[in-house]
């Protein structure tokens, strides 16, 4: 088929942004799908366009990538320098946004509690909210009764309030049940979907064949049994809604996928009220549309799914949003699928979804992020497709510069072991909570001869040799023994070169143990020893701390006060 130099132009140019978003290599079946929603006037003719869709994409995944970026900013000036995002910017600019008149939406599924992922989305269709002066939608879709709780409903919101993101409305796609259902009718109606009653694995065999089913082929049948879909008269997995679209479309997206579908379950809104239920295919635009949403914002997962969603919306002639696409969030061994999580759950492994080891919103905070320092960090990483697993650290870095000047510094020794001081006097030390805040205070501990220092302060010690207990004096040694160390006073001079480590004085213990969080999973495997614990002594300072309070154990690590005897490390 001859292509005009327009669009091939169009081509070219979705290619190329492809290409730099992933490294330099597009993807022929992520073109199409791109070309297909943004000009729905092409969808019929991409398999006509096939061939030189190929032949554009093989030719660019030819180019070194920085010739593809200049190409690039040739056929689309200002799209590679609206593509990263660093702080202190504005986002990009969304393609038609009226000021006062953007809405956008987050539509989490309460399935499960809010993590990372949810918190990107979130803030980001927040701040696009705020950009234009318009508005943000908190909308649950809940159109699946056997995953969803109330619980859920209620830790999405408290999240979100942690966060600081404030929706302006908020609403249940379950609301709309009716509407959703009174759409899926009319769509079958107007010959754009049909009732299917074959298996699922049939149903599934077809589809990766790109064969039709007898179902499709009688609008008359699909018109009697659209009625019985509705009205009970089918049991569970009995029928299925499908879209009505091309069954050899290179975008198995669009190979008749399903919209409607029969579930027995008790919904923790509807009870046992509603019986068919639409898929996020069906549910999404529409809601989309009536709700009143400009830009619909969600992870680059649903890009083949794009041309469905302007295909329902199209044929039942309603109006159609904006539809972006960024990389989801996750860190490197903390995965947010609720595959690997779940299971840990149900199976006692992991008690709670507070968990420091787990991705979870209310993990982060019970570590000790705080929700400023997680608005930072997902601004910082531009809004982009190209899928990365930043380094935890990289988070870390910013909440740390947030902490740091609030947080008290306070000692902590692991796996103790006793120093015994000859001839030391009994004194009562005065303590900087903060090397630099004054407001935050001071602590009197009294100190006489016997004291613990951290066992791994102990490792390398020899006879001879001068440390340096922090705030306190210089000692040297005189004995060393797995169970006791021995020393004597020195002068005050503090040296360059001398070891200095954090200490307790043995009539100021108390027994203390720190959880420490490390990667949950190793590859596709979970990490047994994904919590350390360490166990050891604290100043009694710390057990009149309030849940919550995050502190600096000397040489440590922040952390978060848990509870009387135990904190969570936030980071190093």
């Amino acid at each position: 088929m001859p292509v005009d130099a327009d669009t091939e132009k169009f081509i070219k140019a979705i290619a190329l942004k492809n290409s730099v978003e992933h490294d330099g290599k597009s993807q022929a079946h992520a073109v199409v799908a791109k070309i297909a929603g943004s000009k729905p006037e092409l969808r019929s003719q991409v398999k006509e366009l096939m061939p030189e869709i190929n032949a554009i994409v093989q030719k660019i995944n030819a180019m070194p990538l920085a010739e593809q970026k200049s190409l690039l900013e040739e056929l689309a000036p200002g799209e590679m320098a609206t593509k990263k995002l660093t702080v202190g910017q504005q986002l990009p600019p969304l393609e038609g946004a009226v000021q006062g008149k953007v809405v956008t939406r987050f539509p989490p599924e309460p399935n499960g509690y809010p993590h990372i992922g949810h918190a990107k989305a979130a803030i980001i269709d927040e701040e696009y909210a705020r950009m234009y002066g318009g508005k943000l939608i908190l909308r649950f879709d809940d159109t699946n009764p056997l995953k969803e709780k109330l619980e859920y409903y209620d830790a999405i919101a408290q999240g979100l309030e942690w966060l600081g993101v404030k929706p302006d409305i908020v609403k249940n796609t379950s609301d709309d049940i009716e509407l959703l259902q009174s759409y899926g009718r009319k769509l079958v109606e107007l010959g754009g979907a049909y009732i299917c009653t074959c298996s699922q694995d049939k149903v599934h065999d077809l589809r990766a064949k790109g064969l039709p089913c007898e179902c499709r082929r009688d609008h008359a049948i699909a018109l009697d049994r659209v009625r019985k879909m509705f009205d009970g008269s089918y049991g569970e997995s009995g029928a299925i809604v499908r879209f009505k679209g091309e069954m050899a479309d290179q975008n198995t997206a669009m190979r008749d996928p399903a919209l409607f579908r029969i579930v027995e379950g008790d919904h923790p809104r509807l009870g046992t009220k509603v019986r068919v239920w639409p898929t996020y295919d069906f549910a999404a635009p529409i809601e989309d549309s009536i709700d009143g949403v400009t830009h619909a914002i969600r992870t680059k997962e649903y890009e083949l799914r794009n041309a469905l969603y302007f295909a329902v919306l199209e044929r039942l002639q309603l109006r159609k949003p904006y539809l972006l696409e960024f990389s989801r969030l996750e860190f490197e061994g903390l995965p947010v699928s609720k595959r690997k999580i779940r299971p840990l759950i149900d199976n006692g492994t992991i008690k709670s979804w507070d968990d420091p080891r787990l991705p979870t919103l209310a993990a982060f905070k019970r570590r000790g992020f705080v929700p400023e320092a997680i608005r930072k960090f997902v601004l910082s990483l531009g809004f982009t497709l190209a899928e990365t697993k930043p380094p935890i650290e990289s988070l870390e870095a910013f909440n740390r510069k947030l902490i740091d000047p609030t947080s008290p510094r306070v000692f902590f020794v692991k796996n103790p072991v006793e120093v015994h001081i000859k001839d030391a006097p009994e004194e009562e030390v005065v303590l900087k909570n903060h090397p630099t805040d004054v407001t935050l205070g001071t602590r009197k501990v009294k100190a006489s001869d016997k004291f613990y220092i951290a066992g791994d302060d102990t490792a390398n010690l020899k006879v001879g040799d001068e440390i340096r207990l922090i705030e306190l004096s210089n000692i040297k040694i005189t004995g060393v023994d797995p169970r006791l160390i021995t020393a004597e006073v020195q002068g005050g001079e503090i040296r360059q070169s001398m070891q200095k480590i954090q200490w307790i004085a043995k009539n100021d213990i108390v027994e203390y143990k720190v959880l420490i969080p490390k990667a949950l999973y190793l590859g596709e495997e979970y990490n047994m020893n994904s919590l350390e614990i360490a166990r050891g002594f604290t100043e009694s300072f710390v057990s009149g701390l309030k849940p919550d309070t995050q502190i600096q154990f000397v040489r440590f690590g922040f952390c978060r006060i848990d509870d009387g005897k135990t904190a969570i490390l936030t980071h190093r």
